[in-house]
């Protein structure tokens, strides 16, 4: 009796295609974002692989006919010459102070709201007003009605008690600028903040406080750690903006006396000394840092929903 033995049948994968009518119904329900699709690409990629383009010529709108391609001349420039050395670090210097000041402003803002009292909504509604102006009016605001040396509100205090009659932006230009920015985005901070305090667990802490925990306990303990995200998110979409920032600078100072940073010396190289070449180079460094931010920003808001989804 001779045993058979029957070699095994390889099987191959079956590829599982979507019907025809499948595939048309799922274009028609994208083409209505087709018309946005092109439009966004065309406002803002185009322009930027033109500025990326014209990043490495050596071009002067002066002498156009003096154009030539300049490789990464144009970006050593930016990374070694003193003044754009000095406006990165005024940058930097900028967007640190003015997110770590609203930052705390904005929790302690939050902290407040948090609690029931009369009126709250009325308050909310008024601390958030200062990021609903328009940036040009508000730094315009700062600058002369309350900067003004003559007739400013600050100086109309000072004078009110005896005090002395400083000029604000003249004495600390760059503090005068910082100042306008923490005003116009605390608010911005203290919603984020106010949303992530809403959304803490209520019976933990509850709970907390019945084993006897102080309030600087539970603040210290729960809610700093629960807060953690939302301040990461808060620090790096303030950074983007702030990074960019142009109409604070040129309002009320005019770039003048140490306060220019990359974005109004990207202005200064476009507009006033007509290098093309350079401005765009500094523009795309802008770009890329603002994009590098971006990037831990949207980390961050990733992870921030993947938290509400195990929590639901």
């Amino acid at each position: 009796m001779t045993a058979t033995t029957t070699a095994p049948v390889a099987t191959t994968p079956v590829r599982t295609t979507r019907p025809p009518s499948a595939r048309l119904r799922a274009w028609a329900t994208r083409a209505p974002l087709l018309p946005a699709l092109i439009f966004m690409i065309a406002v803002t990629q185009l322009p930027f692989v033109a500025t990326l383009v014209i990043s490495f010529f050596d071009w002067n709108s002066l002498y156009p006919d003096a154009r030539h391609f300049a490789g990464l001349d144009n970006y050593q420039e930016v990374l070694t010459d003193a003044d754009l050395r000095q406006s990165v670090w005024t940058t930097v210097l900028l967007t640190v102070a003015v997110v770590l000041a609203s930052l705390i402003l904005g929790l302690v803002l939050a902290l407040l709201l948090d609690r029931r009292f009369k009126g709250r909504g009325v308050v909310r509604t008024l601390l958030i007003a200062p990021f609903l102006v328009v940036p040009v009016a508000a730094a315009l605001l700062w600058k002369h009605v309350l900067y003004n040396p003559e007739y400013g509100l600050f100086n109309g205090l000072l004078h009110y008690v005896g005090g002395p009659q400083p000029d604000w932006i003249s004495n600390t230009p760059l503090l005068a600028v910082e100042a306008s920015l923490v005003w116009q985005w605390t608010p911005f901070m203290m919603l984020i903040l106010l949303a992530g305090l809403q959304s803490r667990d209520h019976e933990q802490i509850e709970a907390a406080r019945i084993d006897g925990a102080s309030d600087w306990q539970i603040f210290r303990h729960l809610t700093l750690p629960h807060l953690r995200r939302y301040l990461e998110l808060g620090a790096l979409l303030g950074s983007i903006y702030i990074v960019q920032n142009f109409d604070a600078v040129f309002t009320i100072t005019s770039g003048g006396l140490g306060t220019a940073n990359l974005p109004y010396t990207v202005y200064q190289s476009f507009y006033q000394a007509h290098e093309n070449g350079l401005a765009s180079a500094a523009g795309v460094l802008v770009v890329i840092g603002s994009i590098i931010i971006a990037t831990f920003a949207l980390r961050v808001v990733s992870s921030l929903f993947r938290e509400e989804v195990s929590r639901a």
